[in-house]
């Protein structure tokens, strides 16, 4: 017999340490070991993680059962090692439905116009908080958090660096600057003070009210400027503010490829650049666009070329 809600908070505590993301599993886990007690369990097996994943969903084609199954296969795992008699549930026993979609790439043009359309805000300080904001998103591909949860003291102004903390896995990271962009979180910086900072909000970028940014406002005014601008507007979805990360991905293996480098070599500085774990992750944003593909494939004609007789 093994205490469930113990062996519980143990995993989660040794997950938590070795850095994981624990988005999915803190929140279903707990619920999963409640059901378990309330159902007089106390083994995981295989019949009871299928039985509780199965649960009444949200609607037809929800993740949610596939989620569930995940999160309770990684624990029954842990389980294992204490209790003998534990299940470990084989993967892809529950299939959810693929979510990833297209992202919309965008062009200089459609960057041009955003920047241009939060200049316009009708707040002098919004316009210049969100201008510089969605800036740096475009220039570093940082994740929208990243941005939001960034600190004054996160610049270093004399090295060109942003400092990341504690990011994606538990992961802080370096982002070299353009010098054109630490001129530009500088001039920000300095323009900072005059926004009336809330007493001991150290964030970089600051609200009407004088706080930290939070997401849900954020996406308002993104969604605002891509309405005003009509950036893409023909396109199957809506760009999202993601998107400028899938974009910064894009362009910079576009240009290592016009610049005739080692692109495969250089693919693990895009990785860690991106805060990723390893460059599989990276290849998620690396979307076949017509311009990236014609440009790999003029890459590799020579090399075909050169292999197949005539």
């Amino acid at each position: 017999m093994t205490d469930l809600p113990a062996a519980l908070m143990n995993y989660l505590a040794l997950r938590n340490r070795l850095g994981h993301e624990l988005a999915d599993a803190a929140r279903l886990l707990p619920r999963f070991v409640a059901w378990m007690q309330a159902t007089g369990q106390s083994t995981v097996t295989i019949a009871a993680a299928l039985e509780w994943s199965q649960q009444p969903q949200v609607g037809p084609g929800s993740s949610v059962g596939a989620r569930r199954m995940t999160a309770v296969r990684g624990f029954a795992r842990y389980l294992s090692g204490i209790d003998p008699a534990t299940q470990v549930p084989p993967s892809g026993l529950m299939k959810g439905p693929r979510r990833w979609r297209p992202p919309f790439i965008y062009s200089a043009a459609d960057l041009a116009a955003l920047i241009a359309a939060a200049g316009q805000l009708r707040s002098h300080q919004r316009a210049v908080t969100y201008q510089t904001f969605f800036a740096l998103l475009a220039v570093t591909g940082m994740r929208v958090g990243e941005a939001i949860r960034l600190d004054v003291g996160d610049l270093d102004g004399d090295q060109g660096v942003l400092l990341i903390r504690q990011s994606k896995f538990g992961k802080s990271r370096y982002v070299p600057l353009h010098p054109t962009s630490t001129d530009a979180l500088r001039d920000y910086c300095t323009r900072r003070g005059d926004y009336h900072p809330a007493p001991g909000n150290v964030s970089f970028f600051v609200s009407l009210t004088g706080r930290r940014l939070i997401y849900p406002t954020v996406q308002q005014v993104f969604r605002q400027l891509r309405a005003e601008t009509g950036v893409g507007a023909g396109s199957a979805r809506p760009p999202r503010i993601h998107d400028l990360r899938h974009t910064f991905a894009v362009t910079t293996l576009l240009d290592w490829y016009r610049d005739g480098g080692d692109v495969a070599a250089r693919l693990p500085w895009l990785s860690t650049y991106l805060g990723h774990r390893d460059p599989k992750s990276t290849y998620w944003y690396l979307s076949a666009t017509p311009e990236l593909l014609a440009t790999a494939a003029a890459r590799l004609e020579p090399i075909i070329g050169a292999a197949v007789p005539r």
